[in-house]
C-alpha cells in the first residue's frame, strides 16, 4: 500500500473517531416550540380557533341583524303545517302535514331523479363510450354527434325542450294514447298499472335481498378459484338466476298476490295505478342524456389511455373485438374511469335542483316555497346546503370505495 494511501485512511479512521467522540445532541421535548410536530400541531389549532371565531362572529352578527329588523328566526317552523300541497309524492302528505314532512318530500323526489338519472346516464355513457371505437363508420359518427350536441348544449335548455316537448307534442290527458292493456302516454305524462302492495311483495323484495347476499358469496368463491386453477369464473348465469330465485321464492312464500291497479280513464284525466309527470321525465331524460355525454368522454378516455400492446396481445390469443373490450381493456381502463366519473355523478345529483325551472317538485322547490311562506331564509337556504352536502359526500364516499377495490393490488 502507497503512502498516499495509508494518508487517506488514518484520515478517514481520525474523522470516525471525532465523530463518534461528538456528544450526542440534547433531545428535544414533543412539547417544546422547537420540534416540528409540535409547532405543526400549534399552527392547526390556531387555524381552527380562527376559523371558529370568524363563523361564531359572522352567526352573531347575522342573528343580531335579523333581531334588530323583526326577522324571526330559528328551525321551530318545520314543526308548524306546511299550508301548500305537492303534486307528485312517494308516500301520503296532505297541506295539513308540518314543514319537515313537506321537506321531506322534496328530498325523495331528488334522490329518485338522482339515482336514476346516474343508472340511466352511466348505461348510456358506458355504450356510447364504447361506440367511439366501433369499427363501423356509421355508429362511430352518431356516438360523435350524440356527445357534441348533449355536451355543448346547456342543462337547463335541454330540460326546457323535453318539458315543452312533453307538455306540446303528446295528446290531451283525456284522448291518451293506448299501449297495451293499462299504459297510457299524453301531456298528464305515464299511467301504467302497479300491483295492491301485499305482504307477498315485502317478502320478494326480502327474497331478492337474500339473492344478491348469495351472489356475493357466489362471486367471491368464483375468484378464488380462478386464482388457483386460472378457470374463468362463472358469474352470468348466477348473477341473473340467484336474485331471480330469491324474489320468486320470497314471492311464492308471501301468498303470491296478483292483484293489480289499472288506471282507468276519467272524464278530464287518467285516475289510478301508478304515473310518471311529464316534470319528473323531462328532468330525468335531460340530465340523463346532458351527464351520459360527459360519461362517454371519460369512458374513451379511460379506454385510450390503456396501452396499445394490450389490445394487440388480446388480438394475438385469438379474442374478438366484443372480448377484447369487456376482459381486457375495460377492466384496466377502470381504474382511470371511476375519479372523473365520480364528478359526473355529483354534477348530475347537483344539477338536479335546476328542476325547479319546469315545476319539479324536489327539495329545492319545496324549501323555496317555504321561504315565501315563513321570511325564513337562512334556515331554509341551509337545509338545502345540508341535503346536497350530504348527497355529494354520500356519493364521494361510495365511489371512492369502489376505487379502492378496483385499484391495482401489489402483490
Amino acid at each position: 500500500m502507497d503512502k498516499a494511501a495509508i494518508q487517506s485512511h488514518r484520515s478517514a479512521r481520525t474523522a470516525a473517531e471525532m465523530v463518534s467522540a461528538r456528544p450526542a445532541p440534547p433531545a428535544v421535548s414533543s412539547w417544546s416550540i422547537q420540534s416540528e410536530a409540535f409547532r405543526s400541531k400549534l399552527f392547526q389549532l390556531l387555524l381552527i380557533l380562527l376559523l371558529i371565531a370568524i363563523g361564531a362572529y359572522l352567526f352573531h352578527n347575522t342573528t343580531e341583524n335579523m333581531r334588530l329588523r323583526g326577522i324571526q328566526s330559528g328551525y321551530g317552523f318545520l314543526l308548524q303545517p306546511a299550508g301548500f300541497d305537492i303534486g307528485e309524492t312517494m308516500f301520503a302528505y296532505d297541506s295539513g302535514n308540518p314543514y319537515w314532512k313537506a321537506i321531506l318530500v322534496g328530498l325523495s323526489n331528488t334522490i329518485r331523479v338522482a339515482f336514476l338519472g346516474i343508472l340511466l346516464a352511466t348505461l348510456i355513457g358506458t355504450a356510447v363510450g364504447i361506440g367511439r371505437f366501433s369499427r363501423n363508420a356509421l355508429l362511430r359518427g352518431l356516438c360523435q354527434v350524440y356527445v357534441e350536441f348533449f355536451r355543448n348544449v346547456p342543462v337547463l335548455l335541454q330540460l326546457l325542450m323535453w318539458y315543452l316537448l312533453l307538455t306540446e307534442m303528446l295528446p290531451a290527458p283525456n284522448e291518451p294514447w293506448v299501449f297495451g292493456a293499462g299504459f297510457y302516454l299524453s301531456k298528464g305524462g305515464i299511467s301504467f298499472p302497479l300491483p295492491q302492495w301485499a305482504f307477498g311483495h315485502a317478502s320478494a323484495l326480502f327474497g331478492f335481498a337474500l339473492g344478491l347476499v348469495a351472489l356475493f358469496y357466489w362471486r367471491r368463491r368464483q375468484f378464488q378459484r380462478f386464482e388457483r386453477t386460472g378457470e374463468a369464473p362463472r358469474l352470468w348465469l348466477p348473477g341473473l338466476a340467484l336474485p331471480s330465485l330469491g324474489t320468486l321464492l320470497g314471492w311464492m312464500m308471501g301468498g303470491a298476490p296478483t292483484e293489480m291497479r289499472y288506471p282507468e280513464m276519467g272524464a278530464f284525466a287518467i285516475d289510478g295505478g301508478g304515473a310518471l309527470t311529464p316534470e319528473f321525465l323531462a328532468v330525468l331524460i335531460g340530465l340523463t342524456l346532458y351527464t351520459a355525454g360527459f360519461i362517454a368522454e371519460v369512458v374513451r378516455a379511460g379506454i385510450q389511455s390503456v396501452p396499445r400492446g394490450q389490445g394487440e396481445a388480446a388480438q394475438s390469443l385469438g379474442l374478438s373485438a366484443a372480448q377484447e373490450m369487456r376482459l381486457v381493456l375495460l377492466p384496466q381502463a377502470l381504474r382511470v374511469i371511476i375519479p372523473p366519473l365520480t364528478s359526473q355523478y355529483l354534477n348530475l345529483t347537483k344539477n338536479s335542483s335546476l328542476a325547479v325551472a319546469i315545476g319539479y317538485p324536489d327539495v329545492v322547490s319545496i324549501l323555496n316555497t317555504s321561504i315565501n311562506q315563513t321570511g325564513r331564509a337562512v334556515e331554509c337556504i341551509s337545509i338545502i346546503m345540508m341535503v346536497y352536502l350530504t348527497t355529494s359526500l354520500s356519493t364521494s364516499a361510495f365511489m371512492n370505495w369502489y376505487n379502492a377495490r378496483a385499484a391495482i393490488q401489489e402483490r
